[in-house]
C-alpha cells in the first residue's frame, strides 16, 4: 500500500516540477514580450505617434500582467511540492515506525530486555520525529495557503529596488498604497481578471493544474 502511494507521489511531483518549469517559462516570455512593447512604446513617443503609443502601452500592461498571473500559478506549483515532498518523507518515517514495530514483536516475544530497550529509544526517536515534520509542515501550509505578504513590507521592497537602481517611481512608494508599475491604463483592473481567465485557459489541459 505504502510502495503504491509513494510511488502516486513521486509522479505527482515530477508532474509539478515540469508544469511549474513551463509556468515559469510563459511567465518570463511575456515579460520579455512587455519589455519589447516598452520599448516599441518609447519610440512611438519619441515621434510623436501618440495613438500607436498607446496601443504599445495597453499591449505592455497586458503581457505584465500576463507574466505576474503565470508567476503566480508558478509559486502554488512551489507550494504543493513542499506539502509532496512532506507527504514523501512522512511515508518513510511511518515505514521507519513499521520496521521498529516488527522488531519490537520479536523482542517481546523473546522477553530480551536489553534490546527491547534498544528498540523502544527507536521507538521514541521515530515519533519525535514525526511530531516535529507534521509540525513544520502544519506552520509551512498555514504560511502559505493563509498568509499574504504585509503590504508594507512589499512597498519598502519596492522603494528599496527603485532608489537603488534610481528609478523615478521612487518618490511615490510612500503614498501609494500599491506600486503597479510605471505603465497603466483605466481597465487595468478589468485586465486582471481577463488575464487570470486567460492563465487558466491556457494551462488547462495540463492534468497536474487539477490538483492546485
Amino acid at each position: 500500500m505504502f510502495g503504491r502511494r509513494e510511488n502516486n507521489l513521486q509522479n505527482s511531483l515530477i508532474q509539478l516540477k515540469i508544469a511549474a518549469k513551463q509556468v515559469m517559462h510563459l511567465s518570463d516570455k511575456a515579460a520579455k514580450e512587455s519589455k519589447a512593447q516598452k520599448e516599441r512604446l518609447k519610440k512611438a513617443l519619441t515621434s510623436g505617434d501618440i495613438e500607436y503609443g498607446r496601443i504599445y502601452a495597453e499591449n505592455a500592461v497586458r503581457k505584465r500582467q500576463e507574466s505576474i498571473s503565470y508567476l503566480r500559478m508558478a509559486s502554488r506549483f512551489d507550494a504543493v511540492q513542499s506539502r509532496v515532498q512532506t507527504a514523501l518523507t512522512m511515508n518513510q518515517v511511518v515505514k521507519n515506525i513499521d520496521s521498529v514495530s516488527n522488531e519490537l514483536k520479536k523482542a517481546t516475544d523473546a522477553m530480551d530486555l536489553e534490546k527491547l530497550e534498544k528498540i523502544m529509544s527507536k521507538f521514541e526517536s521515530q515519533f519525535e520525529d514525526l511530531a516535529v515534520r507534521s509540525s513544520t509542515m502544519e506552520n509551512s501550509m498555514r504560511s502559505v495557503f493563509t498568509s499574504s505578504s504585509p503590504e508594507q513590507e512589499v512597498n519598502a521592497l519596492i522603494k528599496q529596488v527603485t532608489e537603488e537602481n534610481n528609478l523615478e517611481v521612487a518618490h511615490a512608494i510612500a503614498d501609494a498604497p500599491m506600486v503597479s508599475g510605471t505603465l497603466s491604463v483605466n481597465s487595468s483592473s478589468s485586465r486582471d481578471a481577463e488575464d487570470d481567465a486567460l492563465t487558466r485557459r491556457q494551462v488547462k489541459n495540463s492534468p497536474i493544474l487539477s490538483m492546485i
